[in-house]
């Protein structure tokens, strides 16, 4: 079997969807980061597809790493990790196909048969406790029994409104009440004493995790806040490969390791953070906000690892993005059951994908 062509094509859902055809007629999809949907494209279309015509598709590890070490140059932060992931969660798509498997199965078997969600809610930096409540109230309607707000600062808007923040998550507190796992995610807003102050107050408040308190690059930082708290201090989203979790973990030492596949190099690269993840006993939650192909490969590899028992991340389904599937994943009490077709055991409708190709 050889790879005969390497397409991705920017989606108006802001997606990038990655096709890889072979001369036996079997085609497996992958999704990229969405960060630049252009360059993405750009990168698998004219970088990397020249590198896999010919290969042989299930040769994943060595086109994996020859993906990397030929343009790492380019890399391995954001575009180049992004790229690669789209094509290597196709490839793992085809390997399943050919065994007929699903994916889990073929990272050693599936601990679980579905996988508890929560609601990742955005936008908190620009509107008011009530605005939130009312999001929150909303997703708890459509049967999320886990929720997470994020505030969407940025280093760059450092101690922007701790007060805002800290009215916000009490007032969703007291609509979820204290059965409901409710985290916070600070994206990278507080300074140190900032980050270890709330933290000191979440806590009481019963937090079920603390996302990126401080700049993600000021692993000292993480630190001292994970140092200085019970509450579980997580971070990951934006490191890309197993070397620089590596460094995360020895130097930062959060509580929970949280990469993304679309981000991290797609599959392949996400089993082996998840492995240095249970070498150094952290929990494993990965992020995820692209709610198909991505949310898929992201279950496959949650549904293999042992100790991935939390709640897992999940921005809502998208309707005008479901319409591209077959059978897209089903949200349904809480969970998104793990697909058990070959491979990722989603199913692409051209036709549909070509109407939201940008």
């Amino acid at each position: 079997m050889k790879i005969t062509e390497v397409v991705a094509t920017p989606l108006k859902t802001r997606s990038v969807i990655v096709q890889v055809a072979t001369d036996e007629g079997v085609r497996g999809i992958g999704e990229c980061t969405p960060m630049n949907l252009e360059v993405l494209a750009h990168f698998v279309n004219h970088v990397l597809s020249p590198l896999l015509i010919g290969e042989d598709p299930l040769e994943i590890d060595k086109l994996w790493n020859k993906m990397l070490f030929s343009t790492y140059k380019l890399g391995p932060h954001g575009a180049q990790p992004g790229a690669i992931a789209g094509i290597d969660i196709a490839l793992w798509d085809i390997l399943g196909k050919v065994a007929g498997l699903p994916v889990c199965t073929l990272l050693g078997g599936c601990y679980r048969d579905r996988v508890m969600m929560y609601a990742s809610i955005g936008g908190g930096a620009p509107i008011q406790p009530d605005d939130m409540v009312r999001k929150v109230d909303d997703a708890l309607s459509k049967g999320f029994r886990a929720i997470k707000i994020r505030m969407d600062w940025g280093p760059h808007r450092r101690d922007s409104d701790p007060a805002k923040d800290m009215a916000m998550f009490e007032a969703v507190r007291k609509l979820v009440g204290d059965d409901i796992p409710l985290s916070f995610d600070a994206n990278n807003g507080y300074s140190v004493p900032t980050a270890i102050m709330q933290g000191r107050r979440f806590e009481q408040l019963d937090i079920y995790h603390y996302e990126e308190p401080v700049a993600q690059y000021d692993y000292a930082g993480i630190k001292q806040v994970a140092d200085a708290l019970d509450v579980p201090v997580s971070a990951g989203e934006h490191e890309y490969t197993r070397w620089q979790f590596r460094d995360l973990i020895e130097q930062a030492n959060p509580d929970m390791l949280q990469p993304d596949v679309v981000k991290c190099g797609g599959i392949s690269e996400m089993r082996n953070i998840a492995v240095l993840s249970e070498t150094y006993n952290k929990h494993f939650i990965p992020h995820q906000t692209q709610p198909t192909i991505g949310t898929a490969a992201s279950l496959h590899v949650v549904a293999s690892i042992l100790s991935a028992n939390r709640p897992q991340e999940f921005t809502g389904e998208r309707p005008e993005l479901n319409t591209v599937f077959v059978e897209p994943l089903e949200f349904k009490d809480g969970h998104i059951a793990v697909p058990k077709g070959p491979g990722l055991g989603l199913e692409i409708i051209q036709g549909k994908l070509e109407e939201l190709a940008l």
